[in-house]
């Protein structure tokens, strides 16, 4: 189930220099852009389970997001 709208992620492509982004791209980056954030949230929920905190903070987020690598397809 996607969580990420297609359109601003087509938006995404365009702004990094793409003049036209077909659907499918879209999808496609959007399911890798939801697998990426799915494992930085499960990364920052460690730190905060750590620091005894049911709250993830922007600092989870961001130590999180420097140890997660994103994932290459087909691994």
């Amino acid at each position: 189930m996607a969580v990420l709208p297609v359109a601003p992620v087509a938006r995404l492509i365009r702004m990094a220099g793409a003049k036209r982004v077909s659907e499918d791209a879209s999808i496609e980056l959007a399911a890798i852009l939801e697998n990426y954030g799915i494992e930085i949230a499960k990364e920052a929920i460690d730190w905060a389970n750590h620091a005894k905190r049911k709250t993830v903070r922007a600092e989870d987020i961001r130590e999180a997001a420097k140890r997660v690598r994103p994932v290459k397809q087909g691994e």
